[in-house]
């Protein structure tokens, strides 16, 4: 039984309610508003006999953008792996390949040292346009 489903960081909950009464299982001596399941639908008990009751169902899937966002990975996994592969295929390829990765590093590093200041051409106190 699940009560309360709601959505997240990620996740979107439709449909459904909020709360699934507990059924206990004495149908052979129903008393009027006892429910029960019968195959797939739930039933109340309304003193002379057994009523269906409407219900619904929840659905629970991702938002659009963790969806996006899980493309993107895949789409980047994918640029990775087929990177490597060809770099493994092909060796002559692997100094180009691991200056791509180091140049990536560099720039990683480098932008966490550098300020952007409101006037162009400074950064980290330094003036490029000063002759």
């Amino acid at each position: 039984m699940i009560n309360n489903l709601t959505g997240g960081a990620g996740l979107t909950v439709t449909g459904g309610g909020s709360v699934m009464p507990y059924i206990p299982q004495n149908t052979s001596n129903p008393l009027i508003g006892m429910m029960r399941i019968s195959n797939s639908s739930m039933e109340g008990f309304n003193g002379s006999s057994w009523q269906v009751l409407p219900s619904s169902f929840t659905t629970v899937s991702l938002d659009q953008e963790s969806q996006d966002l899980l493309r993107w990975a895949k789409e980047q996994r994918k640029i990775e792996q087929d990177r490597a592969d060809l770099v493994n295929k092909n060796p002559a390829l692997k100094k180009a390949y691991d200056a791509v990765i180091r140049a990536e590093e560099n720039f990683e590093l480098l932008s966490k040292f550098v300020e952007v200041q409101e006037e162009p051409g400074i950064v980290v106190g330094y003036n490029f346009n000063t002759p």
